[in-house]
């Protein structure tokens, strides 16, 4: 369905981008293969520097691919302006699988159901919220920290 006032792609279709894979600047890529991991991702490719560090990851889940590579300076969570959206059949039963047999630390209500004023402390780091149910994901809605601070919105569609 087109809305009458966005234009029409300004690209001949043979021409259009048709994919695309999201690239997360990380402290730490073996790390973040990790985390990924507890998420369902597999590493499908990965190069090494000289010095034997991982540098870039290439890491998939069904549809769902991501690129991990090491960032060159400190990764700060606070600046990490950019939210992930991803998809699972059942985000209760990952949000039990991220906090009991991961450990992942608890963060309570999302920022979404913050009191202002009363905002509480994120715990630095990977981290699971609570999960809401917003009137565009009726199955539920899982917001998750990576190790880096990015955040991972998580929608069960049913």
């Amino acid at each position: 369905m087109t809305h009458s006032s966005f234009p029409e792609p300004a690209c001949p279709e043979a021409l259009r981008i048709n994919n695309s894979v999201p690239m997360l600047h990380v402290a730490d890529v073996d790390r973040s293969v990790s985390f990924y991991s507890l998420l369902g991702f597999a590493c499908e490719s990965r190069f090494s520097n000289p010095a034997g560090q991982t540098a870039w990851a290439d890491i998939s889940s069904g549809g769902a691919r991501l690129m991990l590579a090491r960032a060159d300076g400190r990764v700060i969570p606070s600046q990490q302006a950019v939210l992930f959206y991803l998809y699972a059949d059942d985000v209760r039963g990952l949000r039990s699988h991220l906090l009991d047999e991961a450990g992942l630390p608890d963060a309570g209500p999302p920022p979404s159901e913050w009191t202002r004023g009363a905002e509480p402390s994120i715990p630095d780091g990977a981290a699971v919220f609570r999960i809401t149910s917003p009137f565009y994901m009726p199955g539920g809605e899982l917001r998750v920290h990576d190790p880096d601070g990015y955040c991972l919105l998580i929608g069960q569609l049913q």
